[in-house]
């Protein structure tokens, strides 16, 4: 069973902890658009397209349980002053802005007086979008195997072996994941010999959580170092039959640059010169057509502590002792810290975007076209201006 980091009904909404994995499994309720904002600027809930569910959540939570104004206008004022209060949450991420954007659309267009009209057209809208990213998520890791099987040497030959970095799973989205979901849909359909996670320093995501979720999936794993990725492609790549990396986005602007977790960018250079591809799985939410390139893109920078401390249970050299967490020191007291948590990888070096209608690749002059995959058919929660903020 994948792991379930986001429980809602109407009117209650539970996240996973993800501070306290993979040690302890905890969820928190989140009862307003405050809880939302904290949980997301905290990290207690990561990863571009979770964080747009919650956020869109939370505030479904809060209207359900407030009691709202009889007038349409004072609740759809009240609407937007909390949306773009969550979108100053995290600024990188391009989904939550565009949830944003069309849950404001959602409540402009009721054309009811009464404010109970405007808060059910929301609340619903909300939970569309919880239904939606999962499915996209499942066709995400369809397409993505798909492609990997049919247009790789490693596919051509048998089984094969994918890197990932950072958490794009069922941790980071509302089910299943997207680059991860590539990989668990590879396992699932016996194509997958053995999956690679990073440690994502330096916060660990891949270590904390991708490691975590395939455990708890039983996908053949295994962990490596930030470091150790040129080696793992040079002497274990043949081996292990590795097709290429798949990485998740936070941001793909319109000509396919990608903004990700730090380290994704000199994976993608790794990648080239190892003569494996390099794939970045997103949903159409994560593709913003108003941004032009990556030079357009805000690279959120996070407080130096993340690289100079490290949090977790005691180990007393044999067991670990769950009830002990403790917070140690690992770098030189007074050394200045630059700490982006996102780079941005030139489209050049992306061998293909993977969507919930479809990979899209470049065209005979290297070039991506993004704006073709709006063709597809959608919700009406998804238009085909998405992406713009």
């Amino acid at each position: 069973m994948v792991l379930q980091a986001i429980k809602y009904s109407r009117g209650q909404l539970e996240i996973l902890d993800q501070l306290k994995l993979p040690h302890s499994e905890e969820y928190d309720h989140i009862y307003s658009s405050t809880d939302a904002w904290h949980a997301i600027k905290e990290m207690r809930t990561r990863g571009a397209p979770a964080i747009a569910i919650v956020a869109a959540l939370g505030l479904a939570v809060e209207l359900v349980n407030l009691k709202t104004s009889p007038v349409a206008e004072e609740v759809k004022v009240f609407i937007i002053e909390k949306l773009d209060y969550l979108v100053t949450s995290r600024p990188t991420a391009v989904n939550l802005a565009d949830a944003a954007r069309k849950l404001k659309k959602v409540v402009g267009n009721v054309q009811s007086s009464e404010g109970e009209a405007v808060r059910e057209a929301y609340v619903k809208a909300a939970e569309q979008m919880l239904v939606d990213d999962v499915s996209d998520n499942e066709n995400i890791g369809k397409h993505g195997a798909e492609w990997i099987v049919k247009n790789t040497e490693a596919g051509k030959r048998g089984q094969v072996s994918m890197l990932t970095h950072c958490n794009t799973g069922s941790l980071a989205t509302a089910g299943y994941g997207t680059a991860l979901g590539v990989i668990r849909s590879l396992h699932a359909n016996g194509s997958l010999k053995h999956a690679f996670c990073s440690e994502t320093r330096p916060y660990n995501q891949g270590s904390r959580l991708t490691a975590f979720e395939l455990v708890h999936d039983q996908i053949p794993a295994t962990l490596v170092t930030d470091s150790m990725a040129a080696a793992l492609l040079r002497l274990k790549g043949p081996s292990e039959n590795i097709a290429g990396i798949v990485v998740g986005a936070d941001r793909v602007a319109a000509n396919g640059d990608t903004a990700n977790k730090i380290g994704t960018y000199s994976l993608a250079i790794l990648a080239r010169h190892h003569g494996v591809k390099f794939l970045v799985a997103a949903p159409r939410t994560t593709i913003d057509l108003q941004t032009k390139s990556g030079e357009d893109i805000t690279i959120e920078e996070r407080p130096g502590k993340e690289v100079t401390l490290i949090k977790g249970p005691r180990h007393d050299g044999v067991t670990l002792d769950l009830g002990v967490v403790e917070t140690v020191s690992i770098a030189a007291n007074g050394i200045g810290v630059w700490n982006p948590a996102f780079d941005v990888t030139p489209a050049e070096l992306i061998d293909g975007i993977i969507t919930e209608v479809g990979v899209v690749e470049k065209d005979s002059d290297g070039v991506f076209h993004l704006d073709k995959v709006f063709e597809a058919d959608g919700s009406n929660i998804k238009p085909s201006t998405i992406g713009g903020i």
